[in-house]
């Protein structure tokens, strides 16, 4: 490598890291990026009708609820079972559960043109099975999880409204509520 692509590089490293202080500062460096997505997200919107774009960014935000919520409740799991069991705890989740897991990662790696993340077998779980994993190990939960009912209810009722979600139909708002308020109860229960 040359001096002056060594010197570039570095020079670049180090604008890097005090932009960073400048931005944890509160001072906007660089173009801001919340204004390109809206612009990307509208450009990319623009063939649609108002209505279907209204409602399509109603769902999103609902889509990233649960996101976040779904993939909480996997870190949940995974810490809570590395602690108790060790690091071999993957091998001690209910045989089916497991054997689904891994034949749906199975798959996804024979599809190699699909890219994403396909290492973490508890990605691969089903929504429904992350409950019945909590319930199958309830003495490492149960300090934290109300009752298994509790867990039982909330969960069957958010997955109905996840797979709604994921097949791409309108949830009235009356289900926008019940979603938004057992998300508030699993993370007021848990402690996030």
């Amino acid at each position: 490598m040359s001096k002056d692509v060594r010197d570039f590089l570095f020079r670049g490293l180090m604008f890097e890291a005090e932009a960073e202080s400048f931005r944890r500062a509160g001072i906007q460096i660089g173009a801001d990026s919340t204004k390109v997505e809206e612009s990307l997200m509208k450009e990319a919107l623009a063939p649609f009708g108002v209505a279907r774009r209204n409602k399509a960014l109603e769902m999103a935000r609902l889509f990233a609820v649960l996101f976040c919520f779904e993939n909480e409740i996997r870190d949940f799991i995974r810490e809570a079972l590395l602690e108790k069991e060790g690091s071999n705890w993957l091998e001690k989740l209910p045989q089916k559960i497991k054997e689904h897991a891994k034949s749906r990662r199975d798959a996804a790696l024979k599809d190699s043109w699909l890219e994403g993340e396909k290492s973490d077998l508890l990605g691969f779980v089903d929504f429904g099975h992350l409950s019945q994993i909590i319930v199958a190990k309830w003495e490492f939960f149960k300090g934290v999880v109300p009752t298994q009912h509790w867990l039982n209810q909330r969960m069957d009722e958010l997955e109905k409204s996840r797979n709604f979600i994921a097949h791409n139909r309108m949830l009235l708002p009356s289900e926008f509520q019940r979603l938004y308020m057992y998300v508030t109860d699993w993370n007021r229960a848990i402690g996030l």
